[in-house]
């Protein structure tokens, strides 16, 4: 497993354009956005006592959660992936679906699972049946990635953050999603062991500091 480091900042509309310049004069736009940035939804699980929730707000340092993602309304790429959190460090762990597999899963209908032959779909199987993971809500937003090589660096603006409430109906393009209340748009920086000085540099900001937002604990303490 590869452990990554992570900054997130909240930022306003003025900050976002002025990254937007520094970022895009140093750094590579993502090859994978069209137009240099794409739409994101997910589906985000929890317990019955939204142990993820719980767990984020806290501020506990050992955590994990699971989603279902797609980008760009494409429903021939849905992925399954885990988010994990150590000691400042995160890791995502994800694998492919189909659209019928994800539909299967937010039916609950989940015993297919077991000889998925896929690690992460078989332990999402356990922690439904064993820990009651549901599906909770949909979370939307537009993200601009860009990247640079050395120490593997991903910088990310994430904006207009959605919520879809308690609705979990994930591949449906009508699916009503509403703005989440008073969401930041986001600055993310991760990379693997060390920080080129030159990015520091860029997405430094007076006034900003290093932030814990999570888009799920937004959207889920919205309603």
């Amino acid at each position: 497993m590869t452990w990554r480091h992570e900054w997130k900042h909240e930022i306003n509309v003025s900050d976002l354009l002025q990254l937007r310049q520094r970022l895009g004069a140093v750094m590579e736009k993502d090859s994978h956005a069209a137009d240099g940035k794409y739409e994101v939804r997910s589906l985000y699980f929890d317990t019955p006592g939204d142990k993820a929730l719980r767990e984020k707000i806290d501020g506990v340092d050992r955590r994990e959660k699971f989603r279902l993602r797609y980008y760009n309304r494409d429903h021939s790429r849905i992925w399954l992936e885990k988010k994990s959190r150590r000691g400042g460090l995160g890791n995502k762990q994800s694998t492919g679906m189909s659209g019928d597999e994800a539909q299967a899963v937010i039916e609950n209908q989940w015993g297919w699972m077991m000889d998925s032959g896929r690690p992460l779909v078989e332990e999402l199987y356990c922690k439904m049946k064993f820990q009651g993971l549901r599906p909770k809500t949909i979370v939307d937003y537009t993200r601009e990635p860009f990247v640079y090589a050395p120490g593997n660096v991903r910088v990310t603006l994430d904006y207009h953050i959605r919520t879809g409430l308690y609705g979990t109906d994930f591949l449906d393009p009508d699916c009503v999603t509403v703005p989440a209340k008073d969401a930041p748009a986001i600055l993310e920086v991760k990379w693997d062991a060390f920080l080129p000085s030159v990015i520091r540099d860029l997405v430094q900001l007076d006034g900003r500091r290093t932030s814990s937002f999570s888009k799920y604990a937004a959207c889920r303490r919205y309603g």
